[in-house]
């Protein structure tokens, strides 16, 4: 299992990676994500959420 200063540093998060460094729930991060707030990218067939888009979805950078 990764530590979480090996988290900070990934290209991309899962949606429990993302869950567990944002302190949001599964339910409210699928929210924003279908909201389109929170941009992700299907990879075979799994929901990654790139580090900038975590990054300015956190801070309040999103449109």
């Amino acid at each position: 299992m990764a530590t979480d200063a090996v988290l900070l540093q990934k290209l991309t998060y899962t949606i429990a990676e993302f869950c567990k460094i944002s302190g949001l729930g599964k339910t409210t991060v699928y929210s924003h994500i279908n909201a389109d707030r929170l941009k992700t990218r299907m990879v075979g067939g799994r929901r990654l959420i790139p580090a900038d888009a975590a990054r300015a979805f956190l801070l309040g950078e999103t449109e």
